[in-house]
């Protein structure tokens, strides 16, 4: 038997303990039992068996239906009691102690890192750095074995992340004493529709809200609980008496305001809608931006200072939203932050990634009702905030006019900063999102009345459909000009490879397509006579011959001349179509006229991903996202799966405008092997059109995942010319950071981990190494 344990954590006096167990014999039952530290059997702890491919693919080299490798245990815990958890097979039984301490231990960056540094030095390792140390000597051999040490990455867990990042005291008091001298001091209405609200959480959030370093606001508070109800646990009322009490007390010198100035607290036990309560709480407002917040949250500190400062800096903006995450109960464990891209109009028609914290300009909020003569509308309840959001925006880019893409920054605005606590615990939909199965459905609403309303050109809507998981949508269009795309594809011998592109595509959905095979060198005499064949088999392809040295750029942009279509499709010779809608998926978003190119999801053969878009900085200049993650896994709030706007996707699978295409020049020559796609986006970006990364449309990519090394020093003095060349061109932006990533996540690590605190500050960009900065100058 083998094992892994993947979370110790104790959350809401739960010990809650996940992973996974491989039997020798698959077949196999493994048992699990927990003990006290007297040795008594618990009979009260919860064990869900899960499906765990990752494991299978790994160890078994095959997924078997049925198999459930994984668990998820958990049992009651409170104080620091100790508890042990077996695990027996017929051949091994093992003992896992289980307390605060060794949850903490467990946790712990430095623990992990210990750890994975003790798991380096293996016998192999120990044959290899002997080796060296002979060949090298001494001192090369200390200083390789410092930076190979020194690169082991460790993930942090949040908790300990959040704790050593989150705004210092000193920070919070120097923001309370200097928040009165900004030039504009915005008055913020914070609304909360509540119900039934238990008064622990209720405390807890007004609390985090008279304690915020800027105070010029009020709160405008629906209740509406109904007080006739004999069997109510809760009686918010009780608590606002209570709580007057608190304020005078401890606050009201503090505000220079009596109670009833800063709370504004109306009553209406009707309860008609999630909506109308939210609705009645706006009408109460009176400040220039309403602060959306529900009842069982809380403010960061510092939040309403961040946003007054955005307001400084730009007083055009209408909408902010910042980044999250969850707290338990007790105030002890955060986890599951949300960090999130800027303004990304794809994805937010995939998924509602503003959630909280939203401000917005009251007269915005007015314009809108204007419109639709209410502000969130109850027949889109559970999803009412994600209408009003998908409304707003529209209204926004109206506003802003075809080019809305150059001017639409100015209005929206992203906090790069955990501003939200969103409450976890049973029940709520930030900890089952199965309790709110209607707000998904009222979400397909939304998103199609977007679509009735937009002014910009989109396709006709067919339906709209859940994506990937709860919350994630996926539109069908239907573009029914079926425009004739020109599919261009270098090749050098690889027939195999080329057949199987080509017979994909010409089974998949969509029929008006050419291809356009750009022959480069081959030497293999099979190649000819498959060509011979194949002009005979399929009537729609053409093959043109490029005789100089492989240049990836030159030979594309050579081919387009000879492309009839109005879309071309730049695509390699070694991928297969796995969606057969995939030209259609790729289509819907390029025939829009904010559109510039679009990408598909690529994967390996072993059905891992190969490329989910492209963030620059990754590496210190750009890098595929979530490399090598099974593709049917959950990726970083599930990014892979969504689709969304970036700046860059790979040419192995591109759509583009012939037209734009040669407005921007091309691919850019000098550029012959590395970066040529992403600096090809990059053109396109600086015309204001957007990249779209379309993960419906899916490719197998059978590139080998090695492939590529630069094994030679001529290969390595190119690639670092072209390095260079790309690096000089879009220093601004490497500086600055995607705005489609965030400065909290790493640039180390493609899967959207937190930012490694012991080599990355928050926000610098990676350094490029000596010789890429020598050959910039």
């Amino acid at each position: 038997m083998i094992y892994k344990i993947d979370i110790k954590k104790i959350i809401d006096d739960n010990m809650h303990v996940t992973g996974w167990v491989l039997p020798n014999d698959i077949n196999e039952k493994v048992i699990f039992e927990v003990y006290d530290d007297k040795n008594k059997l618990l009979d009260n702890f919860k064990l869900v068996n899960l499906k765990r491919q990752d494991v299978e693919t790994i160890y078994l080299k095959k997924e078997v239906e049925g198999l459930k490798l994984g668990f998820d245990l958990t049992f009651p815990y409170q104080g620091n009691d100790v508890y042990f958890l077996v695990i027996k097979t017929p051949e091994r039984t093992v003992r896992l102690k289980l307390d605060r301490n060794e949850e903490h231990k467990f946790n712990s960056f430095r623990h992990k890192k210990k750890e994975a540094i003790l798991s380096y030095f293996t016998k192999e390792t120990f044959t290899r750095a002997f080796e060296y140390l002979k060949r090298e000597g001494l001192f090369n051999f200390i200083k390789k074995s410092k930076r190979k040490i020194g690169g082991i990455y460790v993930d942090y867990d949040y908790n300990e992340w959040y704790t050593l990042t989150k705004v210092t005291e000193e920070e919070l008091k120097r923001q309370e004493e200097t928040s009165n001298q900004f030039k504009i001091l915005p008055f913020f209405s914070i609304v909360i529709p509540i119900y039934n609200t238990p008064k622990h959480f209720l405390k807890l959030l007004l609390l985090s809200i008279l304690n915020q370093t800027y105070k010029n606001f009020e709160v405008c508070i629906l209740d509406a609980t109904d007080y006739k109800d004999g069997v109510i646990k809760d009686k918010p009322k009780e608590f606002f008496e209570d709580f007057e009490k608190e304020f005078n007390r401890e606050y009201r010198e503090i505000f220079k305001r009596e109670y009833n100035e800063v709370f504004k607290i109306k009553y209406d036990d009707a309860n008609l809608s999630i909506a109308y309560n939210t609705n009645a709480a706006i009408d109460m407002a009176s400040g220039d931006y309403v602060v959306l917040s529900d009842h069982d949250d809380e403010l960061t500190l510092d939040a309403l200072y961040e946003n007054a400062k955005v307001i400084n800096q730009n007083i055009d903006v209408e909408l902010i939203y910042s980044d999250e995450d969850k707290v338990d109960t007790k105030n002890n464990t955060y986890s599951e932050p949300h960090f999130k891209s800027d303004f990304n109009l794809d994805m937010l028609l995939s998924v509602n990634y503003f959630c909280h914290l939203t401000v917005i300009k009251k007269g915005l909020l007015d314009k809108l009702k204007n419109i639709d003569n209410e502000y969130e509308r109850n027949e889109y309840n559970g999803a009412q905030d994600y209408d009003l959001f998908l409304r707003l925006v529209n209204i926004i880019i109206d506003e802003c006019g075809p080019d809305y893409n150059a001017l639409i920054n100015k209005k929206i605005h992203h906090i790069r900063k955990v501003l939200y606590h969103w409450r976890c615990y049973p029940g709520s939909t930030s900890q089952n999102p199965e309790s709110k199965t209607y707000a998904f459905e009222n979400g397909k609403k939304a998103i199609a009345d977007f679509y009735k309303r937009t002014h910009i050109r989109f396709p006709k809507v067919i339906s709209v459909e859940e994506g990937f998981d709860k919350g994630i949508y996926h539109t069908i269009f239907n573009v029914e000009e079926k425009p004739l795309v020109s599919i261009i594809i270098p090749n050098k011998d690889h027939i195999e490879d080329l057949d199987l592109a080509i017979s994909s595509v010409n089974k998949g959905n969509y029929k008006n397509i050419e291809f356009i095979i750009v022959e480069n060198n081959s030497t293999e005499k099979k190649t000819f006579l498959y060509y011979e064949e194949m002009l005979k088999v399929y009537k729609n392809v053409t093959i043109i011959r490029y005789e100089g040295k492989f240049n990836y750029s030159k030979i594309n942009n050579f081919a387009v001349p000879y492309a009839r279509g109005e879309y071309l499709l730049f695509l390699n010779n070694d991928v297969e179509m796995i969606n057969p809608d995939a030209i259609n998926e790729l289509l819907s978003y390029i025939v829009r006229p904010d559109v510039g190119a679009v990408g598909a999801k690529l994967l390996y053969k072993d059905k891992t991903i190969q490329h989910a878009g492209v963030i620059l900085g990754f590496g210190g200049i750009a890098g595929h996202t979530f490399i090598g993650i099974l593709d049917n896994d959950h990726s970083y709030m599930n990014r892979s799966q969504t689709t969304q706007d970036l700046n860059a996707v790979t040419a192995a699978c591109l759509m583009t405008k012939k037209s734009l295409f040669m407005e921007v020049g091309g691919f850019t020559e000098i550029l012959e092997v590395a970066f040529n796609d992403i600096d090809l986006c990059m053109k396109i970006r600086e015309k204001n059109k957007l990249v779209v990364y379309n993960p419906y449309a899916s490719f197998f990519h059978y590139e080998s995942k090695t492939r590529g090394l630069e094994d030679t020093e001529e290969k390595v003095k190119r690639f670092n010319k072209e390095v260079a060349i790309f690096a000089s061109r879009y220093q601004d932006k490497l500086s600055n950071g995607d705005e489609y990533y965030n400065p909290n996540l790493t640039l180390r690590k493609s899967d959207f981990s937190l930012r490694n605190l012991q080599y990355e500050k928050i926000g610098e960009p990676y350094p490029l190494p000596k010789e890429i900065r020598e050959l910039m100058k």
